[in-house]
């Protein structure tokens, strides 16, 4: 197992315009890849290429054109915040609707598939370095429990984007029961250090990691994504407590106490 990494950004990549050859692009800027090398890219460009610019006078009718289900919305003297699950099935400000570094009067909507995304990008990269590489597509986001933003990975190809360790046994003896290491966040954010913001570098190469890569049609970075069987925080407070409030009267009605498990 290899004691440590080594992770770069990549110069040279243009601007990205719809149409271009992203693969392409993204081969001629890196240069020769190693065998187990693994390439993050910033979904902005995959978006760009792909063609995801939309006109949207209003960035908030963009958002909710986008949105699945409405977790959460606060007011700000900036505006208003909106936490939503998206049709990726990520749940994030604003759907992901990105409106910097754009022309005005549009917006940037998330690639439409990020995992096949990757896929096709991986696959190119693959065919003309003749090593086994993976790909992650990358993106910001907040938590809600800890402030700052971080990168996940929303799409993934030819990695293994999870390390369940459930079943087996720490160092101390200790059986593990709930511990799976999300592998490809990880890649994201720590691309994300030498990425920045700023700095239009939206492509950065990680070398040491090779034992995470795996083959092309590996799950994605979708199967990262929980469940709604197994969001205990998926109802927000308006509808909590209407099903409380529904509950408590059906207890009433059949004389039970009114206890609600989530």
């Amino acid at each position: 197992m290899s004691a440590g990494f080594q992770v770069w950004a990549v110069e040279g990549i243009p601007e990205i315009q719809p149409g271009d050859d992203l693969p392409e692009l993204i081969s001629a800027a890196v240069g020769p890849l190693e065998d187990g090398d693994i390439v993050v890219v910033t979904s902005k460009i995959v978006s760009k290429a792909e063609g995801r610019q939309v006109a949207a006078k209003d960035r908030e009718e963009a958002i909710t054109a986008e949105t699945v289900r409405l977790v959460a919305a606060k007011r700000h003297p900036g505006g208003l915040t909106r936490i939503v699950e998206n049709r990726l099935g990520l749940v994030l400000a604003a759907a992901g609707v990105d409106s910097s570094n754009t022309p005005e009067g549009t917006v940037l909507l998330l690639p439409a598939d990020p995992d096949a995304s990757a896929r096709a990008i991986c696959k190119r990269l693959r065919e003309k370095n003749g090593v086994r590489v993976g790909v992650v597509i990358s993106d910001t986001l907040g938590r809600p429990w800890r402030l700052g933003q971080t990168d996940i990975a929303i799409g993934a190809a030819g990695i293994k984007v999870m390390d369940d360790l459930r079943g087996t046994t720490d160092p101390s003896g200790h059986r593990l029961e709930a511990t799976i290491i999300a592998l490809a966040d990880e890649l994201a954010a720590a691309a994300e250090l030498v990425k920045g913001k700023f700095g239009r570098l939206p492509v950065a190469v990680i070398r040491g990691l090779g034992r995470l890569t795996a083959e092309l049609d590996a799950p994605g970075a979708r199967a990262i994504i929980r469940g709604a069987e197994d969001d205990l925080f998926r109802l927000g407070t308006d509808e909590a407590y209407s099903e409380g409030y529904q509950a408590g009267l059906a207890a009433g009605r059949s004389g039970q106490p009114g206890a609600v498990e989530i």
